[in-house]
């Protein structure tokens, strides 16, 4: 059924559906955001919280409203069902987006991971293969780690 309704969004998006989809303007975006999708995607199908955690990622991250960011999303898992690597989504965010922008982009990759409150092994080599693309430090990476699981525990005690 899955299959089913990811043909039907392809053949809305793309008439010829077999058409190579190339990246428009905000391809940055799109490429984040399959990333954002591959980390959530990891241990099996996300879950409720992961799925808000990404809208709200989304929505704040990129200054969407909510129908866009859907609509971004479901392009974005799309594009990372086809993907065979990461690189094709870290070569087109190496192009379009700075150093610091390229921080945020792991950052959010780290609250995704933290989002249900585990982090598998698959998750954290996930986020450390992309970093590592994007050209982020181990250090900086090891930093926005341990800040955001900082600010989840932080969230969590105060709950």
């Amino acid at each position: 059924m899955l299959d089913g309704l990811r043909q039907f969004i392809a053949d809305v998006i793309s008439p010829n559906g077999h058409e190579p989809r190339a990246f428009d303007d905000t391809g940055y975006r799109l490429a984040a955001t399959a990333l954002l999708v591959h980390v959530i995607s990891l241990d099996g199908e996300p879950s409720d919280v992961e799925k808000r955690k990404l809208h709200s990622l989304i929505e704040s991250r990129f200054g969407l409203d909510p129908g866009t960011a859907d609509q971004l999303i479901a392009s974005a898992t799309l594009v990372e069902g086809e993907a065979v690597d990461l690189y094709h989504f870290t070569s087109v965010i190496m192009r379009s987006v700075d150093e610091a922008g390229r921080l945020r982009i792991v950052e959010m990759m780290w609250e995704l991971v933290y989002a249900d409150g585990q982090v598998s092994e698959f998750e954290d080599n996930v986020v450390w293969r992309a970093a590592d693309l994007l050209g982020v430090s181990s250090r900086d990476r090891i930093d926005l780690k341990h800040r955001v699981a900082g600010a989840q525990s932080a969230s969590a005690a105060g709950n």
